[in-house]
């Protein structure tokens, strides 16, 4: 962030500021709803997929930015969004978080009635994973605003997280609401919800703790309406006839539409222009048909592994897709020949653009960690226009524009310039172009 050159260009009218933004889930969203981002993001590999995709970020840690480098934020910026990092709060992660809510809630608390800070970052340490405090960042981004002088209050708030943090985000919510102690009477309207990505049009089952504030003026903030129906995990329970008669939009006005599933999401992508998707391997004539078995057990049984069809939604899109099998039949089954989803197909599962361009290394870990940005065009919408996205921006976003070599490498002088400024040792990973997932 240290060349004056590349910073007129690439951060006039940015608006929102996405924490934890990865490889671009929220700003590609914000993209195809003609909003300007910019994300701080710690992982370099994260960095060079969103430099490839023409995205201005900072390669840096948010708490030190928020400490040290907050000037440097333009101050145009007046969305905070961002999606701490869950490993602490998921069930796949430690869990550390989930025992912890009652505790951080109380950090929360302490934080707005201004007891010291250092104080709180050590006990909050000694919870026993430090990701634990990143859910307190967007919060410690707010107050950095409000007592910062020059600065003004972000007027929106956009937070996302696994669905065991809904508790914490509607602590956030009362506290917005109510303006006091160190929020010096800056007061919210704000909601939280749990969604589930399969009613948003995303091929996948994944559901997120979602919060939204914005300054009040327009009004309460309307809940975030579902244009799919929700998909059945209890296969079992499942009729076909009664799937034969699901209402459909020519049926029932304003019906919701069937969850999208596999199938329907990479064939549409297979056939994009120059598209990286190609199914053919798993097509018996006309059809693409195939099953996946998880990485995952279920039940608590580590060997029992779920399995999807493709005429069904994913299953979460985690970092480790990568390993999960894709079988073309039962035959394949049985004697273990399968297939993997590459890297542009993993994407399309969560509905990044089909020639979106990961890069990097890691790159299902990316892949896995990213906001689903079909789910962020709703909630950024929702936050930002008070509507849902039209379908000519839906349809939009199944590509994305190419984006020349100069600007990649404007922007990674613009995040990395002063290497001395990034996470430490981030720089020692070698120079990386995109690959596919074996």
């Amino acid at each position: 962030m240290n060349n004056p050159g590349t910073q007129p260009h690439h951060l006039d009218g940015v608006r929102i500021l996405d924490l934890f933004a990865g490889p671009g889930g929220l700003d590609v969203a914000a993209h195809f709803l003609g909003f300007k981002s910019i994300g701080i993001e710690w992982d370099r590999n994260a960095c060079e997929t969103r430099y490839a995709a023409g995205l201005p970020t900072i390669h840096a840690d948010v708490s030190v930015m928020r400490e040290k480098r907050f000037d440097e934020i333009p101050k145009s910026v007046d969305v905070l969004a961002g999606g701490p990092p869950c490993q602490s709060f998921s069930v796949a992660g430690s869990g550390v978080g989930r025992r912890a809510l009652d505790t951080v809630e109380e950090f929360i608390h302490r934080l707005v009635d201004g007891e010291d800070e250092a104080k709180i970052d050590e006990e909050l340490h000694a919870l026993g994973d430090p990701r634990t405090a990143l859910v307190l960042e967007p919060l410690r981004w707010l107050l950095k605003a409000i007592e910062t002088e020059g600065r003004e209050p972000y007027n929106v708030i956009v937070l996302e997280q696994v669905p065991a943090v809904l508790p914490l985000w509607g602590v956030y919510a009362k506290l917005l609401r109510g303006g006091e102690g160190r929020l010096r009477g800056v007061k919210y309207e704000a909601e939280c919800w749990e969604l589930k990505t399969e009613q948003f049009g995303v091929p996948q089952t994944r559901t997120r703790a979602v919060l939204v504030a914005r300054r009040p003026g327009d009004g309460a903030i309307a809940p975030i309406e579902a244009t799919h129906l929700p998909f059945d995990l209890h296969r079992a329970k499942r009729n076909a006839v009664q799937a034969e008669m699901l209402p459909t939009d020519s049926a029932i006005p304003e019906a919701k539409r069937r969850w999208l599933s596999m199938a329907e999401a990479l064939d549409a992508a297979s056939e994009l222009k120059d598209s990286p998707v190609d199914v053919s391997r798993l097509r018996t004539g006309d059809e693409t048909r195939f099953f996946v078995v998880s990485n995952y057990g279920s039940g608590g049984d580590p060997k029992n592994r779920g399995r999807r069809l493709s005429s069904e939604p994913a299953f979460t899109v985690t970092g480790k897709i990568s390993r999960n099998k894709v079988y073309k039949d039962n035959a394949a089954y049985a004697t273990d020949r399968y297939d993997r989803f590459t890297i542009p197909e993993a994407g399309v599962l969560q509905t990044f653009p089909h020639n979106f361009p990961w890069s990097g290394n890691d790159q299902a870990q990316q892949v896995g960690n990213a906001v689903p940005p079909r789910l962020g065009m709703h909630v950024l919408g929702r936050a930002l226009r008070g509507d849902a996205p039209s379908d000519e921006e839906l349809a939009a976003a199944s590509t994305w524009p190419s984006v020349p070599r100069t600007t990649t490498e404007e922007l990674r002088l613009l995040g990395c310039g002063d290497q001395s400024q990034c996470p430490p040792e981030s720089h020692k990973v070698s120079r990386s172009r995109p690959t596919s997932a074996p």
